[in-house]
């Protein structure tokens, strides 16, 4: 009985093969500070990026403001006036009762100022934010809504006849027509106008300056539109 010996037991084997349990509160505790580091990466990302869209609302404001405080510039300099996003020429550019054509002193008047426009579009205040300009044309209120709208539509395309032209001494620039081409649309208005004015004040056209909603990128680039040769005009 005394000569019986016990195995020993291989404390160190059987220890190690047994399997790492954590406890169940150290279990939450690690999910919770997962939790909490995602939702502080979360919030960061969210944070930052309101931030963002606010500094891109201030800078298009103050883009836009200082854009349209430099065309206001322009135009009071050249006898004309701005009104909201708009350039309004006045007596400056008028045309005859039921006519879409205009006057040699108006035809080159609109050559004159528009270049100067475009110098202003170009400018880096205006540059990142101008979308494009639009003349819009304007006819009666009374008679038949088509025929006005027609009008209101052949008297903005006639602006454009008259920047494009290549058969008149004071013929803008190459470089200055394929710009208008790309930056300039036409427009009409008749009936849907939102004011109210007799009909002489709606013999006239004006430019509305539309702005983009995200800055462009300075290196984007139009599709290659053909140059117009402007040796003749459309609606004449």
């Amino acid at each position: 009985m005394f000569g019986m010996k016990t195995p020993k037991r291989n404390s160190g084997k059987d220890e190690a093969e047994k399997p790492f349990w954590i406890s169940f509160s150290d279990l939450m505790t690690a999910l919770m500070v997962l939790f909490l580091v995602a939702m502080a990466v979360a919030l960061m990302a969210v944070t930052q990026g309101l931030a963002k869209i606010k500094q891109t609302e201030q800078e298009r404001k103050d883009g836009i403001a200082s854009c349209v405080a430099d065309m206001t510039e322009l135009s009071t300099r050249s006898g004309v006036k701005v009104r909201d996003h708009s350039i309004e020429f006045g007596t400056l550019v008028e045309y005859g009762y039921n006519d879409h054509k205009l006057n040699p002193q108006a035809e080159r008047f609109i050559r004159r100022f528009v270049p100067k426009v475009l110098e202003v579009a170009h400018h880096g205040k205006c540059q990142p934010w101008l979308k494009r300009v639009v003349v819009e044309g304007f006819a009666s209120q009374t008679g038949d809504y088509l025929y006005n709208l027609n009008l209101s539509y052949l008297r903005s395309q006639r602006v454009l006849c008259v920047l494009l032209s290549t058969t008149v001494p004071d013929m803008l620039a190459e470089a200055d027509r394929r710009e208008i081409q790309t930056l300039f649309l036409v427009g009409g208005s008749s009936f849907n106008t939102a004011q109210t004015l007799n009909p002489a004040q709606m013999q006239r056209v004006e430019l509305k300056l539309e702005f983009l909603d995200t800055p462009k990128a300075s290196d984007a680039k139009v599709g290659n539109i053909p140059l117009d040769p402007g040796v003749k005009c459309p609606n004449s």
